[in-house]
């Protein structure tokens, strides 16, 4: 309850104009219906996909770059603010963001699925520009943080990965232009492990020690576990960074998944305490994906040692692409998402003078249970069709996951309508 009490003390005067976050949760929104309809493009390739320009490829770059790191811009943004007391010193510069990164997105992922290596440049260009720029805005706004030590921690150590993120990025785009910067396989070894465990993971556990409690009403976490576990991902990243270029690479990636396994099994722990220790412990369906989301993390960490080794099964690549990115990374996002999402409008709305309505008001119940139904199932079938090879299967789970993004659309267009009218 004193996290809630000192999150929420003095929030309006640290929160942006309502449009920029929730500019980048719309685009997020529309990436994510992209992103399907990539993937039932690329349906016929996806259970053996191992790489290379496609629609495949582009799929997994819409849901990365144009729903996870686009809601991740627009909530750190929002939220670290708060969180750090202390507003961002200018909101042109996170709109700039915006304006550089949708397109980038859009012109970079369209180049993939085409397979036009030109178009890669400019679109590349144009995020790459952009997370830089995000990166400076959270850093100046991390730098007099009071508070929060852990997460203040766990942003910092986000930005180090982003940075190598950045860097891998750059290089896997300069070979397809025939700029080698660095060997494809070095390149690639960086980029999956930096960009998902190590940007997006970090910042997702993170933020995960401000909104799981103060959705829970609980006592803020501890810190010397927090850091613990913070510590112990970072070994586990800097053991991966050493197999891309080491000779050992297998057992060092094998050490680096259990490693993250320790780091997870910390974090859990205090996720589980702040839970059962809370005022409030119906969490709703929401916390459905969160917890399925905390148990693909796990089962992805698994895949991985597993995968470390050479094996026989050519689906290994693209079931652990699935655990990391569809169970992990989007599950616990679009749970946190349909949390974050109404609270934030009912602060902006808070302010107009108006009885501030509450969260659960703004809401829309029935699309996020569709949305639910349809995005458990679309991972299940694609499961499936890794497993059993079935292009098929895969374009029916894509379908029934652009089914999924269009309800989840529906209740972001609901939420807005509603937010408007009482503004």
């Amino acid at each position: 309850m004193a996290l809630a009490t000192n999150f929420l003390g003095g929030v309006r005067s640290r929160l942006l104009p309502a449009y920029i976050p929730f500019r980048f949760f719309g685009a997020a929104v529309v990436f994510h219906l992209l992103a399907w309809l990539a993937l039932l493009a690329g349906a016929p390739a996806l259970p053996r996909f191992a790489g290379g320009l496609s629609w495949p490829l582009a799929a997994l770059h819409l849901f990365t770059l144009g729903v996870l790191v686009m809601t991740a811009i627009g909530a750190s943004l929002q939220l670290l603010p708060v969180a750090t007391r202390q507003p961002l010193r200018t909101s042109r510069a996170p709109a700039l963001v915006w304006w550089l990164y949708t397109p980038g997105v859009a012109l970079l992922t369209l180049g993939m699925g085409l397979g036009r290596p030109m178009l890669l440049g400019p679109g590349a260009g144009a995020v790459l520009l952009a997370l830089l720029l995000f990166a400076l805005l959270l850093a100046q706004n991390l730098k007099g943080a009071r508070g929060m030590l852990f997460v203040v921690a766990h942003v910092w150590a986000a930005l180090a990965a982003l940075a190598v993120t950045i860097a891998s990025a750059a290089a896997l785009v300069g070979n397809y232009l025939g700029l080698p910067l660095l060997d494809r396989g070095s390149a690639l070894a960086l980029h999956l492990p930096f960009a998902a465990y190590g940007f997006m993971g970090l910042l997702s556990l993170g933020l995960a020690y401000i909104l799981v409690p103060m959705f829970a009403l609980s006592p803020p976490p501890q810190v010397r576990p927090a850091l613990a576990s913070l510590g112990l991902a970072c070994l586990a990243l800097g053991l991966a960074a050493a197999a891309a270029f080491a000779g050992a690479a297998a057992a060092l990636r094998i050490a680096a998944a259990g490693f993250g396994l320790a780091a997870v099994g910390l974090h859990l722990g205090l996720m589980r305490s702040a839970m059962r220790n809370g005022m409030r412990r119906q969490l709703g369906p929401s916390f459905v994906l969160v917890r399925i989301g905390w148990a693909a993390l796990a089962a992805s960490l698994v895949a991985a040692a597993t995968a470390a080794w050479p094996l026989p099964w050519a689906g290994m690549p693209a079931l652990f692409v699935l655990l990391l990115v569809g169970g992990w990374l989007l599950s616990f996002l679009f749970g946190m998402l349909q949390r974050i999402l109404p609270f934030l409008a009912s602060m902006h709305a808070s302010g107009t003078g108006r009885r501030a309505p509450t969260p659960s008001a703004l809401s829309a119940a029935r699309p996020l249970a569709l949305h639910l139904g349809c995005h458990l199932a679309a991972l299940a079938a694609l499961a499936l069709a890794i497993v059993a090879e079935s292009p098929a299967l895969a374009a029916v789970a894509a379908g029934v996951g652009a089914l999924g993004a269009g309800a989840f659309a529906m209740f972001f267009a609901i939420l807005v309508r509603r937010t408007w009218a009482r503004t």
